[in-house]
């Protein structure tokens, strides 16, 4: 089993930004892609980024250029750096790890973010 434990949420202006932090344990494989999707007020739960190690990671259109995800593989961590933050980015956080080749899908609790002035 993973765990999945995020952290780094809250409430911030228009145009801040926020560092979210997720850390895994438990038994995990090498081979696997870690990133954050989140859930609006109202809305389906949608993706946000994800990164798998040696490749270009992955944004929706929406966050191009203002979210940056980075992964630390010797802490079995991921990071999610978000700037110019928008009321519209406002929602529950969740942290993701997809193993590759058992295909178990794993999430966190979630954490909230809230942009508003």
């Amino acid at each position: 089993q993973v765990q999945l434990v995020e952290s780094g949420g809250g409430l911030v202006q228009p145009g801040g930004s926020l560092r979210l932090s997720c850390i895994a344990s438990g038994s995990i494989s090498r081979f696997n892609t870690m990133g954050w999707y989140r859930r609006a007020p109202g809305k389906e739960r949608e993706f946000v980024a994800d990164i798998l190690t040696g490749v270009t990671p992955t944004y929706a259109d929406s966050v191009t250029g203002r979210f940056t995800i980075s992964r630390d593989n010797t802490k079995n961590t991921v990071h999610l750096q978000m700037n110019n933050l928008k009321p519209e980015d406002t929602a529950v956080y969740y942290c993701n790890l997809r193993e590759i080749l058992a295909g178990s899908n794993y999430w966190g609790q979630g954490t909230q973010v809230t942009v508003s002035s």
